[in-house]
This record gives C-alpha cells, sequence and structure tokens, in this order.
C-alpha cells in the first residue's frame, strides 16, 4: 500500500513538474524569435555591431563563455527578486523576476544566435543541443495536442474574430 502511495505521488510530481517545465517552455518558445529579433534592432547601434562582430568570430569555448554570461549576471538579479519577496515586497519582486526573465530571454537568444555556428563545432555541445531539441519538440507536440491547449486555440481565436468585428463596427 505504502509503495502504491509514493509510485502515485512520484507520478503527481512527474506531471506536475513537467507541466511547469512545459510553461516555461512555452514562454521560451513565445519569446525567443521576437525579443532575438529586438535585440537585433537594438544591436545596429555602431558599437554593439562592433560587439557582435567580435562575438562572431570567438573560437567555440570562449563563444560558450560569452553564452553562459548572462545567466550568471542575472542570478544576483533573481536573488535580489527573491530578497524583495521575503521583505513583503511580492509586486516589485515578481516585477523583478518578470523583467529579469524578458531581458535575459532576450539577451540569450540573440547571443545564441551569434554563437551558435561555433557553439556546433563543439561535438559534445552539437550532441546535447540535438537530444535537446528532440525532446523539447516532444513535450511541446504534447503540450499541443492537450486539450487545454487546443480550448486557448479556440478561445484565442474568439477572441480575435470579435476584436475584428468590434473594430470595424467602431471604426467604419
Amino acid at each position: 500500500m505504502l509503495m502504491s502511495m509514493l509510485r502515485g505521488l512520484g507520478r503527481g510530481v512527474k506531471a506536475l513538474s513537467t507541466g511547469l517545465l512545459a510553461l516555461l517552455i512555452l514562454f521560451e518558445e513565445w519569446g525567443w524569435q521576437p525579443l532575438q529579433r529586438a535585440m537585433g534592432w537594438v544591436a545596429r547601434l555602431p558599437v554593439l555591431r562592433q560587439l557582435e562582430a567580435l562575438i562572431v568570430r570567438l573560437p567555440p569555448r570562449w563563444a560558450l563563455g560569452v553564452f553562459l554570461l548572462p545567466s550568471l549576471l542575472l542570478l544576483p538579479v533573481k536573488l535580489l527578486a527573491l530578497f524583495l519577496v521575503a521583505q513583503g515586497q511580492k509586486t516589485l519582486g515578481l516585477g523583478v523576476i518578470v523583467l529579469a526573465k524578458l531581458v535575459g530571454t532576450a539577451i540569450v537568444a540573440r547571443l545564441f544566435t551569434l554563437t551558435q555556428p561555433a557553439l556546433m563545432r563543439m561535438a559534445w555541445f552539437a550532441s546535447l543541443y540535438a537530444r535537446w531539441t528532440t525532446w523539447k519538440e516532444a513535450l511541446l507536440a504534447r503540450v499541443r495536442a492537450s486539450w487545454a491547449w487546443r480550448w486557448g486555440r479556440a478561445f484565442k481565436r474568439q477572441l480575435r474574430r470579435r476584436w475584428a468585428r468590434w473594430r470595424a463596427a467602431v471604426f467604419s
């Protein structure tokens, strides 16, 4: 009986963690391209254009360091956000976390675009990336096949149609 309960608990924890991870990946997927494009626009500034030219020419190990740097730099910001929450500043702490996630995703997306050719020259990274991509696509396929995803897509289409009808009625 105890083993049965533990297995059930294990399945529940696995389902919950898979769901939370799926939400995180969906956010990354949603934000990756638009945020990367936004960073590309910002990178048109002459100083950043020169910096990007340097990054593109980096050897693989240096490219890996540059790619991982934002994660290390954002750690103190995330710790600050946790401190704010612990001090009762929940809204401010949440705002800091959301802003750090958006900025971090934008920077990492841009850096990955710049460093990917060098990173893929490292066999272990290319192998890990291929496995990650396969796993991520399988997870996203499961999420997209779920009733919640299909309902959300239908709801979004309905809202868009209503919005278009409302705009046509108001601005005609």
